[in-house]
């Protein structure tokens, strides 16, 4: 039988795998994908604890579904930050990051246009979870180079020592598991 963590956030219950990260920690995996009742309710739930903001700014992949659906629920625009050059991106911004959940390291790409579209407005970071806050920071960077003013960082869930950071928001803690 599977281990699994249940997680209970934004009024709702779902039982997590328990994968192993390495020989010493295994991690509850958390995908928002194909869960539309979960990110609709994440998204109102977190919409309701967020300051004022103008646009969303996430990480690829598992970000978006999420900053889509605040999007959707706020009328304001969201910008994904891309892992890979896009051929339609004009004098992309790049910024490297390394996740815990990626074995290399990675970089974070966001369009001229888009980098352009950040510039003095009030930018609320989102992402699915956040762990050691790498990602985080990518994106930070991203929107301080775009002259953009950061209104809050807001997650899910706060993995690990993350659920004790005063920087950001999110809707429920979820632990880190020891072997």
């Amino acid at each position: 039988m599977e281990k699994t963590y249940r997680l209970k956030v934004a009024g709702l219950e779902r039982e997590l795998p328990i994968c192993p990260l390495n020989k010493k920690m295994s991690i509850a995996a958390f995908i928002m994908f194909s869960d539309v009742e979960l990110t609709v309710a994440c998204a109102k739930e977190l919409l309701t604890r967020v300051p004022d903001f103008d646009v969303i700014v996430t990480a690829e992949s598992k970000g978006i579904p999420l900053a889509y659906e605040m999007a959707r629920q706020s009328g304001k625009n969201y910008y994904p930050a891309r892992k890979a050059k896009k051929l339609y991106m004009s004098d992309p911004v790049a910024v490297e990051v390394k996740s815990i959940t990626t074995a290399n390291r990675q970089t974070l790409y966001l369009d001229r246009h888009d980098m352009d579209a950040l510039a003095e407005k009030r930018v609320l970071i989102v992402d699915d979870v956040i762990s050691t806050g790498e990602s985080l920071n990518a994106l930070k960077e991203l929107v301080r180079q775009s002259r953009g003013k950061i209104a809050a960082c807001a997650a899910v869930l706060a993995e690990g020592s993350a659920a004790e950071r005063g920087d950001i928001l999110f809707l429920s803690p979820l632990p880190l598991f020891f072997h």
